[in-house]
């Protein structure tokens, strides 16, 4: 298979043996299954349409059946966005050019530049559950420290931020609507955490032509669709669903790292394989949102190896008993993870504000 340029780590690039033992263990599921990948893009990209059309119609008879139609509509568009990331780790289908091409498809319909958010997604897996290199593709979060030695304003601002209903609603719409349209990561990231590498901090052309790319894309898709249907029915139909699946997939990022039992550590004691294995959740979901969600709750067989497929990881999960030893993160289990926003080192574990004493105290136990 043709490869892009890796801006990656993987088990076998770790220097932790536990984690190179994952290679020999897990290699044999990266196989990618053409059959079953077009399968399941072409079942999930039809559905997609179906219900956006469902949705236009409904729109001369009731704006609340068209609100209900938006649910599963989100939920194919965010199955898309799976599929998707599945094509930035080159595991959907066998060719890697293939791969890229689907997935900057693709963007069109999740507002994400392709090759942009690719190879940050990547460093985010070299540097998942490091302290020491957050920034890349996670979610802001401070220490218990960090956030007492913030100014006011700044704690202020940050509690706005972690605030459940700007997090999962206001702060996902501006990412991929607003953030989505720069090359933020080229200006930004390296400024605000260390490169993985020194070979990582060079060059992001491609991925600065990929969000050109992109908007130029988006902005045809927009106009021909909003000449075919009218530009008010165009809002009135995708603005729910871009606002239920943007949701949707903040909340998924959030609680497959922000739980409890969850993994940090600092640099010189970081490890490859244990970020994967506590750092990531089997978040134990009803089959029908597993199917839905593309197995993307098996995060910490993801986190293992991302070159697996996700139509594969129930599959690896069930033949490697080692993986089912994980305490699962069930659908109302994840609810209180919501207002977990800060980690306390000492103690190794999420803390919520109301934890947090301004004297430096040992946070409540919770």
């Amino acid at each position: 298979m043709s490869q892009p340029e890796r801006t990656w780590i993987g088990p076998e690039e770790s220097s932790s043996p536990r984690a190179r033992e994952w290679t020999a263990r897990l290699a044999r599921y990266r196989t990618a299954d053409n059959l079953k990948a077009w399968r399941q893009l072409s079942c999930t990209t039809l559905s997609f349409l179906a219900f956006w059309i469902l949705m236009w119609f409904s729109l001369d008879h009731s704006y609340v059946a068209t609100l209900l139609l938006s649910i599963p509509t989100a939920g194919f568009l965010l199955r898309l966005f799976i599929i998707q990331h599945d094509c930035g780790h080159w595991s959907f289908v066998t060719s890697g050019s293939a791969n890229d091409a689907l997935g900057t498809i693709l963007s069109v319909l999740t507002l994400t530049p392709y090759h942009h958010w690719q190879k940050n997604h990547l460093l985010h897996h070299a540097s998942s559950g490091d302290l020491d290199r957050r920034g890349h593709g996670d979610i802001r979060m401070l220490t218990t420290l960090e956030y007492r030695s913030r100014s006011p304003r700044q704690r202020f601002w940050y509690r706005v931020f972690r605030n459940p209903w700007v997090l999962f609603f206001v702060a996902p719409v501006f990412h991929f609507v607003v953030m989505q349209r720069f090359p933020y990561y080229t200006s930004w990231s390296w400024k605000k955490a260390p490169p993985v590498s020194p070979d990582e901090a060079q060059g992001w052309k491609k991925e600065q032509r990929s969000v050109y790319l992109t908007n130029i894309l988006v902005g045809t898709a927009l106009l021909v669709v909003g000449l075919l249907v009218g530009f008010p029915r165009l809002v009135a139909v995708h603005l729910p669903v871009a606002v239920l699946a943007s949701a949707a997939g903040m909340w998924l990022f959030h609680v497959q790292h922000c739980f409890p039992g969850t993994y940090w550590a600092r640099h010189a004691e970081w490890d490859y394989g244990r970020a994967g294995m506590q750092g990531s959740s089997y978040y134990k979901l009803p089959k029908a949102l597993q199917w839905l969600t593309a197995n993307i709750g098996l995060h910490h067989v993801h986190h293992l190896d991302s070159r697996i497929p996700n139509y594969r990881l129930q599959e690896c999960l069930d033949e490697v008993p080692e993986l089912q030893r994980v305490t699962p993160l069930t659908l109302w289990g994840s609810v209180p993870c919501a207002t977990l926003s800060l980690w306390h080192e000492p103690e190794r574990r999420y803390v919520r504000f109301m934890d947090v004493k301004d004297d430096g105290a040992r946070p409540r136990a919770g």
